[in-house]
């Protein structure tokens, strides 16, 4: 066999179900090994997306996606995806083509070192130089992309390794092991129990790990059985349903009224999952004043906002489970669930203020109400990302799909992409800008090619509204941010999507709720009035 048909049998040995990307000369070998492989190619029109929807394969699945591209500009391509899995926790593995190790010495047609380039951006990466090694390095590969925390990593294959003949012994050398984490030590526990019954007004702050994890019926009884109020990051919208009374609105904004409501008066913060990279902690913790409870796979990060008092480094599902055997009293805060009430009730009235144009919490509202709990939405990077994270609720564990560490623009069609491809009978919307859409637009072809019936309600003000609107707040005036848009209506057709225009007197959820009835991908614009951009701060 040949050392590239080796590599896709380790693919196979690891359970890899579909490779995302962009074939090119370097790649052919690798390519014909696939063909016949019984792994599922899904051919993008960017590299960019291709590693977008290995990252969200990766963040609905917990095993690792796969993304090709060959090399030079096709590997440098896929950095930005891959960077958004590194920084947001999701298990991805980047394989690159490269030139014939004979002429990398010297300067060379499209040859730059990429396994450097990479090397930022990926928890381990390295360049295949012969064939019997390959079995090692997949492994490997997969061994640190899915540990805590997961992340990206990457894996050169150089042409002419991918062509030379290997022993078939090497293809069953090594199969995948899972290892079982260690459960929390009990004197860690014991020192958090009594934190938490000496804590006047404890405060659990819900991160991306338990989403991960899974851990979120865990943290769900946890919190009702003690009366905790739950914050959660963006990242970590899901982590609790909305729907529970201890879930009390969402962190990840400067000026966040959470912040003066309930983290100025916790005394304690029991931190599950949470990443510093979700919202920095000097944000919710100042005055360096916060007893913290950290309970992760993974030791915290330093940081001078974060000292914990304990650290429990174990899964977050049994150390809730054995704390919960281990504590009394019960912490309920008639002023923490109050608010609540409070957000519930802005919800439905901003949602449903009526007005002459469309705004964000309207839309937002809307969809809520048109989805499923079990339904997904991935959202962009923008305005219309900070709207969906502070004023859509989550229902589920995994539903609510977003960039937050990397925060990269063009990733909600990508990731609508790969949700609707891995749950075919729900419900897949993308709520994107018209800035964030158009950087990645392009795999609108991918998604009719595939008949995949995904929406965009897409958020059109011909201009990157986030930044115009931080520009005015600090200069009173904005500069490079007005740009002009095509026909989005027409586009779409010209894909062989459906194109709809929010006009004036539509009812939003009824043209929604047609979109979703329709066997191929649609693209709602709607023409969106930000002006109400401030109220962001004064909502849960």
């Amino acid at each position: 066999m040949k050392a590239s048909d080796l590599l896709i049998q380790c693919l196979k040995n690891e359970g890899v179900e579909y490779i995302f990307g962009v074939p090119g000369e370097e790649t052919l070998d690798l390519m014909e090994s696939l063909r016949t492989s019984g792994i599922r190619f899904i051919i993008t029109r960017h590299e960019q997306a291709a590693a977008f929807m290995a990252d969200a394969y990766g963040r609905l699945t917990g095993k690792t996606g796969v993304c090709l591209a060959t090399l030079g500009p096709g590997a440098t391509n896929l950095l930005t995806g891959v960077a958004d899995a590194f920084l947001d926790g999701s298990p991805l593995l980047a394989l690159t083509g490269q030139a014939d190790l004979k002429r990398i010495h010297k300067e060379s047609h499209q040859y730059i070192d990429i396994v450097e380039v990479f090397k930022s951006v990926t928890k381990w990466n390295g360049r295949i130089e012969s064939p019997e090694i390959i079995p090692e390095m997949v492994r490997k590969a997969f061994k640190v992309a899915e540990s805590e925390k997961p992340g990206a990593v990457q894996l050169e294959l150089p042409e002419n390794v991918a062509s030379t003949e290997v022993d078939d012994k090497y293809a069953a050398m090594i199969g995948p092991i899972r290892p079982r984490r260690s459960s929390p030590d009990r004197q860690s526990l014991r020192k958090a129990a009594d934190l938490i019954e000496q804590a006047k007004f404890p405060v659990i702050l819900a991160g991306h790990g338990v989403v991960r994890k899974s851990a979120n019926l865990r943290l769900q009884k946890f919190a009702e059985l003690f009366s905790i109020p739950v914050v959660t990051t963006f990242m970590g919208k899901g982590g609790l349903t909305a729907e529970s009374p201890c879930s009390i609105g969402t962190l990840g904004l400067n000026r966040d009224r959470l912040i003066a409501d309930v983290f100025s008066k916790a005394d304690l913060i029991i931190s599950l999952g949470y990443g510093l990279v979700e919202y920095a902690p000097k944000n919710w913790n100042p005055g360096l004043d916060k007893k913290i409870i950290h309970i992760d796979f993974t030791t915290s990060e330093v940081d001078l906002h974060y000292v914990p008092e304990v650290e429990i480094i174990s899964d977050i599902r049994e150390t809730l489970e054995l704390l919960e055997g281990m504590l009394s009293t019960n912490k309920k805060s008639d002023y923490a669930i109050g608010l609540r009430t409070e957000f519930t009730e802005a919800f439905e009235r901003e949602g449903r203020a009526p007005s002459l144009r469309p705004r964000p919490q309207h839309i937002i509202y809307g969809i809520r109400k048109v989805l499923a709990g079990d339904d997904i939405l991935a959202t962009d990077v923008g305005t219309c990302k900070l709207w969906a994270a502070k004023f859509y609720p989550v229902y589920q564990n995994n539903t609510f799909m977003i960039s937050n560490g990397f925060a990269s623009m063009g990733c909600a069609l990508p990731f609508a992409v790969v949700a609707k491809l891995l749950f075919p009978g729900r419900n897949v919307v993308a709520l994107a800008g018209d800035g964030g859409f158009m950087m990645n637009l392009q795999d609108l072809e991918t998604a009719c090619r595939l008949k995949l019936n995904i929406v965009v309600v897409l958020f059109n003000d011909c201009g990157y509204n986030l930044i115009k609107w931080k520009a005015e707040k600090k200069f009173g005036t904005s500069f490079g941010v007005n740009f002009s848009n095509p026909d989005f209506v027409g586009l779409a057709e010209s894909f062989g999507a459906i194109g709809v225009r929010l006009g004036p007197t539509d009812e939003f959820q009824s043209v929604l709720r047609g979109a979703l009835t329709q066997t191929v991908p649609v693209i709602i614009d709607v023409q969106i009035d930000y002006s109400d951009n401030d109220m962001i701060y004064r909502l849960l």
